[in-house]
């Protein structure tokens, strides 16, 4: 008998159950899409950060000290140097899927036929290596120095240019004032070596880059006769926003108990991994970058405090529009309670057979939401990050009890009228 009245009213006020169905389905479309956003935010947000460089950067551990004692800026000329060919153990530590991208750099000085002096940086471009593992990865500064604007020219290629360690790339400014083209060649002269420099292309760095030349690694080796060596790493990984722990585990990781340090080592804070590259890296420090890890975990945090209040507000509108909609439904059928009410039923079994349709009514609608919101979760992945978004789990039961939540307080003010209908006054049209 029960069944057959839901059914009844479900079949008679179909347009009315409709449209609380809709505006259930609205409601939880909207906070399934932001909540699977916001859980796959994380690792979008880092990789769309990556694009404007490096995260940690890896230098010798003496030059270390004299950066924090005397406060010296840059790393050559103190005669410490890191060495080339542990490079590749970069990608065996714990965390080598998060490495993104890594490269060296050595800074030395060259002098030009008119006796003016330029500072010269060797580094990587898209340079291939087999790394200890048995994988192959390419690596340089074409991706780390991605914002880099192309002026003239093309980007030095390793693999392309036959003979690219004598090709080079020079800093718009320096172009300028050199008065040199892509196409021209520079004679410089370094501390154990000379060359002619092919210039391959112009770039525009927006920085003291400007003033600067590029060359192969190998070249500058040469130049200033430190084979196998580099002053500088600079890593692109993607990181976990820092806390308390990861700070206190950066300044002293022996203060850690044993459980924190292990939750510290299986999470990838940028202080976690520059741990084990200094492991893996003779005699080398490597430290976050500040500025940009900070604003990651600063971006990241605005962006999940966005959508969980774009969430919120969607379900107090759907609260609000279920309120209204099922308050209009009881009025409706003031006389059909009235009268249930005036031949016995009582005000729990009035109110747990108006419950049941509208949980009927949620179920479709909270169902079809979802999906239609993890729809809209694709859409908002593939325009934002030009990616997709990964169905985390948790988002079913999260959404779930939402929508039921919604359901129950949209519903109180309709159960409050029900519970204080008198059948006398409604029979008699009062």
């Amino acid at each position: 008998m029960f069944l057959r009245m839901i059914k009844g009213i479900l079949t008679r006020q179909w347009k009315k159950m409709l449209m609380i169905a809709f505006t259930i389905a609205l409601g939880a479309s909207l906070a399934s899409a932001m909540l699977s956003v916001m859980l796959d935010v994380g690792d979008k947000v880092n990789q769309e950060l990556k694009t404007y460089g490096a995260n940690i950067t890896v230098v010798p551990k003496e030059n270390s000290v004299l950066n924090e004692l005397y406060e010296v800026e840059g790393s050559g000329g103190t005669g410490a140097y890191l060495k080339e060919d542990e490079l590749g153990k970069i990608k065996t530590i714990f965390w080598a899927f998060n490495i993104v991208d890594f490269t060296p750099f050595l800074d030395t000085s060259a002098t030009l036929d008119d006796g003016s002096e330029v500072q010269i940086v060797g580094s990587w471009f898209d340079h291939h290596m087999e790394l200890p593992t048995g994988e192959s990865l390419d690596a340089g500064i074409v991706s780390l120095r991605s914002w880099w604007e192309l002026k003239e020219g093309s980007w030095l290629d390793e693999q392309r240019d036959g003979d690219s360690a004598d090709c080079a790339m020079i800093g718009v400014k320096l172009a300028e004032k050199l008065g040199v083209s892509a196409g021209s060649t520079l004679h410089v002269k370094g501390a154990a070596a000379e060359k002619d420099l092919k210039i391959v292309g112009i770039y525009d760095a927006g920085g003291s880059e400007d003033e600067q030349i590029y060359i192969p690694l190998n070249t500058a080796q040469a130049l200033a006769d430190l084979d196998g060596c580099v002053d500088k790493i600079e890593v692109s990984a993607l990181t976990t926003p820092e806390n308390e722990l990861s700070e206190r585990a950066a300044k002293d990781p022996s203060s850690l108990t044993v459980a924190q340090m292990e939750t510290w080592t299986c999470t990838a804070y940028a202080s976690s991994i520059c741990y084990q590259i200094q492991e893996v890296i003779t005699d080398s420090v490597a430290s976050p970058v500040r500025q940009v890890a900070d604003s990651e975990g600063a971006i990241l945090e605005k962006t999940q405090l966005l959508m969980i209040l774009i969430t919120v507000l969607s379900l107090i509108g759907a609260a609000l529009g279920i309120c209204n909609l099922v308050t209009a439904s009881v009025m409706e059928r003031s006389q059909e309670i009235g009268l249930m009410k005036a031949i016995g039923a009582q005000n729990v079994s009035v109110t747990l057979m108006l419950l049941t349709e509208i949980f009927i009514t949620s179920l479709v609608g909270g169902t079809v939401g979802f999906f239609a919101g993890f729809g809209f979760a694709q859409i908002i992945g593939r325009t934002v990050f030009c990616s997709a978004v990964s169905l985390k789990p948790m988002v079913v039961p999260i959404v779930a009890v939402l929508v039921v939540a919604v359901t129950m307080i949209g519903s109180i003010p309709a159960v409050r009228m029900l519970t204080r209908l008198r059948p006398t006054e409604v029979l008699h049209g009062r």
